[in-house]
């Protein structure tokens, strides 16, 4: 049994719309072996191990269902074992998850796809790792895989450090609060490093918080608050309650300050936290030596202040108000007169209560050297009995990471007090703070019975508060979350996301210009890079779940227009839980018989998962009949169909019952983008006053036009920004590289597009075959290495018999193929549908192809060109100089074909230290997928 692949989905995926891990898991001989094979002796030890699993209800959907499939019959197969023991041991961490499934795959006995829910990444790919050696560990000897467990592998010992492992890169208790307050209030957030350091909100709306420190939290009221000794002062000058205090650095002047101050005193680090190095109640000078001893090891510099009697209380004040009160107990044990110290915290452990670390609401106590100096000054050892009723505390400081408890007393503080702890944090700046006050009752005024402020903390443990364990908890994150998002403030930006086969990248691009034009700040994110406000900040295929991050994480940005591809859908999912506005444009035959995808029913799954997560509206193409069928697993508000077809019946129906669609109308100049919704009818925009679209001869751009005009409606942009935005976008190679780019200024005419399947190719033929060319037709055609031989075969059906002649080529990567493979096929098909030999040539080299179709070209001919290295497939175009003639010319001239001229230079921008020649070329390279 070993597991043969794993993939880590970070958001929505074909598996689930949260993050879970899938893994391919290759039982090998134990496909033989269910658990009823296994005998109950296998499943009780397994049980034993994690006695939460009698508590997951499977298929039965109550408490012990899984028990029963384990035990019933033939029982069930370990893969399925593996899923549920993933998930407890995440449970077993703290981690609240339950999801799972478990499916074989067809063809391949013995081998499943195993899928779980995962919260922390490392935490989730190790369960899977752990449940599988538990598994094997309690197999017979003679069925366990060879190698599967060391032979000094201890499951107790592995499961605690598995805790532990978990814990170290867990966010901690308050920080997961606020998290969880975030959530409550549909607030997206980010984890920006393994520690605790987190962004909450989209883009310019944006705010920060590591652990309780947010981004509002003044440095100067930090580093006060660090400063025992000045906090001590300030405090004081305001005439609040604090103890005597004296900042020391040697063994001897600790004495003398004790002296001065009057025993009993405390000693403590300078700038300690989490009641690390604090001795208290000291009352000897031996006793002041080893407390400054045990101090100076945190701190240079030592504190020795007044000890006050009472109870130690946290005060947590958050945005001016105090949000709660605890009674905090250092970790001790109650003498029953029978059992000794060390029998006694074997009990308090066994409370189910106390964990590993922050595991649970309260933390194990150990009998380490501290505890054991509390023992030696009561005069007891690990051994001692103490007498029934007697508490023996373990630990100088009441912190919970140390095994002490908390009790809830919000409802009984006094006012003075409560005022007293909301002045103390005002003094030092804090906007989250707590105050350490001592006091031998809380419900009375420290005015009458004393008491006094020990320390103010920056950074204040939510812990004790969310989780106290005894009285009420209280929801602290909630007054945080809406300090930094006051209700009606904005936390989300709009997102969009586009998917399909053909087009995604122009109509995303056409969005972002649009939102421009609008006056938004746009993120991008295309197949050739992160885009912020049009600048281009990252280079390469940026169509996953990281740009989108990158993106969402763009301090400047208030609006996102995601190009989504299959590859990381694929791959690791969606990066974002939903959408505003999600939008397919087709699913046509690319990249099928990769990655477990063999068929458009499958390809039109995996882009479905777009339209599955869009809140608002989900823009399809009523055209296509695989994205037609996406409309019956959307939860969107508002279902808008695209279409060419005026006539096209679901989408007439569709209308006259009050739905959104955009169409392509037939009138008297042309053809007009219109909108309707709820009964109203909008013509929008004539296709020909579109420069992208060739006027309206280009019709894949028209439709990739009405998907981007239909988007931008649904994310509520005005109508004539809409206009403006479609008027100025061009297919110009720096504004859409590799996406119908066209060059006029040989004697011929240049088409450049990066089409690189069937129906791409077909579209490019059909633009071509609708342009009026006075003379030949040529075309230089390729197909990817990667692709099934019926793939390539229908790129060449798509040019065959529409060109005057083909110049077949290959791209620079084989992709597995032989170096002349393609062109070799491409033109052997071509052949087959009749095309001569006479008007093929077989050039593999893509650069010699580009050449020779350049050198071909004569005074109004048309040459297509299929290419896959841009820049350098755009350079060679732009600086071709056909015998005979002068140099081209310095800069871009209005386009023949469209009669307009582009946008002024000034509305581009290229992004720092990118290269730009005189034609004004972005020289970027187009990734694939």
């Amino acid at each position: 049994m070993r597991i043969l692949d794993r993939s880590v989905y970070v958001g929505p995926s074909l598996y689930a719309h949260f993050p879970v891990i899938k893994l391919e898991l290759d039982l090998g001989l134990l496909e033989q072996w269910p658990t009823g094979k296994l005998g109950a002796a296998y499943v009780d030890a397994l049980v034993a191990a994690l006695p939460g699993l009698q508590e997951h209800g499977c298929s039965y959907r109550e408490p012990g269902g899984f028990i029963r499939r384990m035990k019933e019959g033939d029982g069930t197969w370990l893969g399925h074992v593996l899923e549920h023991v993933a998930i407890e041991l995440q449970n077993v961490a703290g981690e609240d998850v339950t999801f799972g499934k478990t499916r074989s795959i067809d063809g391949r006995p013995g081998v499943y796809t195993v899928v779980y829910e995962y919260i922390q990444r490392e935490e989730g790919i190790e369960a899977g790792e752990l449940a599988l050696k538990l598994l094997c560990s309690l197999m017979p000897a003679e069925l366990r895989p060879e190698g599967s467990v060391e032979d000094d592998w201890s499951w107790p010992d592995a499961r605690d450090e598995f805790i532990r492992y978990a814990q170290r890169r867990a966010l901690g208790p308050s920080t997961m609060s606020l998290v969880r307050a975030a959530e409550a209030r549909e607030i997206p957030w980010f984890r920006l490093n393994d520690q605790s350091l987190v962004q909450f909100g989209h883009g310019k709306y944006q705010q920060r918080i590591q652990a309780t420190v947010t981004g509002k939290t003044p440095h100067i009221a930090v580093e006060l608050a660090s400063d025992k000794e000045e906090t001590n002062k300030i405090l004081g000058s305001l005439g609040l309650p604090v103890p005597k205090q004296e900042l020391v650095q040697s063994e001897s002047s600790a004495i003398r300050a004790a002296r001065r101050i009057g025993y009993p005193v405390v000693t403590k680090p300078y700038n300690g936290n989490h009641g690390r190095g604090v001795s208290i109640g000291l009352r000897t000078e031996e006793e002041v030596i080893e407390g400054f001893k045990k101090a100076k090891d945190i701190s240079r510099s030592v504190i020795v202040e007044t000890y006050l009697e009472g109870d130690d209380h946290r005060l947590l004040v958050v945005n001016g108000e105090l949000v709660a009160a605890t009674r905090r107990t250092p970790g001790h044990v109650v003498g029953d007169g029978q059992r000794n110290i060390r029998e006694l915290i074997e009990i308090v452990n066994q409370d189910p209560r106390r964990g590993v670390g922050h595991e649970k609401v309260l933390t194990r106590i150990v009998l380490d050297a501290q505890a054991e100096m509390m023992l030696a000054r009561a005069g007891m050892t690990g051994d001692s009995v103490p007498p029934e009723g007697q508490a023996v505390y373990l630990r100088s400081t009441a912190n919970l990471s140390t095994g002490g408890t908390a009790t809830d007393v919000t409802d009984v503080i006094h006012p003075d007090n409560r005022d007293m702890a909301v002045r103390a944090i005002k003094a030092i700046g804090l906007d989250v703070g707590g105050v350490d006050f001592l006091s031998t009752n809380i419900a009375e005024s420290y005015k009458k019975i004393g008491g006094g402020i020990c320390e103010v903390n920056a950074a204040p443990g939510f812990r004790m508060h969310v989780a106290p364990s005894e009285g009420k908890p209280r929801d602290v994150a909630t007054p945080v979350i809406d300090m930094l998002f006051p209700q009606g403030a904005s936390a989300r930006v709009p997102i969009a996301a586009i998917t399909g086969t053909n087009g995604k990248t122009t109509t995303a691009r056409m969005l972002a210009h649009i939102t421009k034009m609008a006056g938004f700040t746009p993120g991008l994110t295309t197949t050739d890079g992160v885009y912020i406000d049009g600048q281009r900040t990252v280079e390469g295929d940026m169509t996953g779940p990281v740009s989108a991050r990158m993106v969402l994480s763009d301090p400047s940005i208030d609006i996102a227009v995601l190009e989504t591809a299959r590859g990381g859908l694929l791959r690791a999912g969606m990066g974002v839980p939903w959408v505003n506005v999600g939008g397919v444009l087709n699913v046509q035959s690319d990249h099928l018989g990769m990655k477990g995808i063999d068929s458009l029913e499958q390809l039109a799954e995996i882009k479905r998962i777009v339209i599955e997560v869009a809140r608002d509206c989900a823009v399809l193409n009523a055209d296509d009949p695989n994205v037609l069928k996406m409309s019956g697993y959307t939860d969107a508000k508002t279902i808008c169909y695209v279409t060419t077809n005026p006539s096209h019946a679901l989408v007439r129906e569709h209308i006259r019952a009050g739905g959104r669609a955009c169409a392509l109308e037939a009138g008297v100049n042309g053809h007009m983008i219109t909108l309707y919704d709820k009964g109203s009818h909008i013509p929008l925009m004539w296709t020909h006053l579109i420069p992208a679209t060739l006027e309206g001869r280009a019709m894949h751009n028209v439709q990739n036009a009405m998907f981007a005009a239909a988007m931008a409606f649904a994310m509520g942009i005005k109508l004539e920004a809409i206009r403006q935005g479609l008027r100025t976008f061009d297919s110009t190679f720096y504004q859409a590289p590799g996406r119908m780019n066209v060059f006029h200024e040989h004697p011929f005419k240049v088409i450049f597009d990066y089409g690189h399947n069937a129906h791409a190719v077909s579209v490019m033929a059909d633009l071509a075959q609708r342009l009026e060319v006075s003379g030949r037709r040529l075309v230089v055609v390729a197909g990817p290495g990667d692709r099934r031989n019926e793939d390539i075969e229908a790129i060449a059906d798509a040019v065959a018999n529409r060109f005057d002649h083909y110049i077949c080529r290959r791209d620079d990567s084989l992709r597995g193929r032989a170096p002349d493979e393609v062109p070799n096929m491409i033109a052997a098909r071509l052949r087959a549908l009749g095309v001569p030999d006479t008007q093929i040539t077989i050039i593999p080299d893509e650069q010699e192809a580009i050449d020779a179709g350049l050198q071909m070209g004569r005074q109004g001919d048309l040459l297509l060109i299929f290419a896959d290295a841009l820049v350098r497939s755009w350079k060679q175009v732009i600086y071709f100089r056909p015998e005979g003639s002068p140099a081209p010319r310095p800069a871009v001239t209005p386009n023949p074909v469209t009669e307009v001229a582009a946008p002024p230079e000034e509305t581009f921008t290229l992004s720092e230290g990118m290269i730009r020649d005189e034609r004004g070329i972005r020289l970027s390279r187009e990734a694939e997928d």
